[in-house]
């Protein structure tokens, strides 16, 4: 388990101790385009999932609030998602976050790659019932810095591109986990082609146009030094 705490715009703090933590895949909104990128990364060596939406296990220390991710090779990179926390009074809150992941062992496994790496969470957040109404104009962003220190965006969408929170917490109501204790990572966006993904540095923004208020990480990615043996 892992504990988190988050800010709410209005001052207050909300905590949650992680007891569950789900990542969702292959969850855009058209499933089509969904299908479309199931063929791509299969071209890569990436096995199809067996139904999508998808939805993976992570263990539950792997929910992070962190500046420094470690890596154990130069083939790993986030993800700039949104996460839906059931906070320790079993409110829902939303927040930016981004998954960590191991694209070497992707081609094995998603669900073991998903298990490789943490999922980063901001420490600032908002109650879902207080974005509702406009959780699809909520934008999704990323920003990736290389070695030459030079920021670069990688993502840049909204979450209408992506099933809801309120379509994940039906699902989780269904499995009986939509409890105190879960954290769901909603699944990403496109990348935009040309840009390094395996970069130094990630740093994700989720952003209200109608308020100009914001939630944003950022972790320069670490890498771990040569094993022995």
């Amino acid at each position: 388990m892992s504990s988190l705490a988050f800010t709410l715009p209005d001052g207050t703090r909300r905590t949650v101790t992680v007891t569950r933590l789900l990542n969702a895949g292959y969850a855009g909104r058209s499933q089509d385009d969904v299908a479309a990128h199931v063929a791509e990364l299969a071209e890569l060596g990436v096995p199809a999932p067996s139904t999508t939406p998808a939805l993976y296990p992570v263990a539950p220390y792997l929910a992070q609030q962190t500046g420094s991710v470690p890596a154990q090779h130069g083939r790993t990179s986030g993800e700039a998602e949104w996460a839906l926390v059931v906070d320790d009074t079993g409110d829902l809150l939303l927040t930016a976050a981004c998954d960590h992941t191991d694209r070497e062992l992707e081609a094995y496994g998603v669900a073991w790659s998903k298990n490789a790496g943490p999922d980063v969470l901001a420490g600032q957040a908002w109650r879902l019932d207080d974005v509702a109404d406009r959780v699809d104009s909520l934008t999704l962003r990323a920003w990736v810095t290389g070695e030459d220190g030079t920021e670069e965006l990688i993502q840049d969408s909204t979450a209408a591109e992506l099933l809801t929170p309120h379509h994940w917490a039906e699902v989780l109501r269904e499995r009986g986990e939509l409890e105190p204790g879960t954290v769901l990572i909603s699944g990403t966006v496109p990348m935009r082609h040309g840009v390094d993904q395996f970069a130094g540095r990630w740093r994700v923004q989720l952003a209200d146009p109608s308020t100009g208020n914001e939630i944003s990480l950022g972790y320069d990615v670490v890498r771990m030094p040569e094993p022995i043996g």
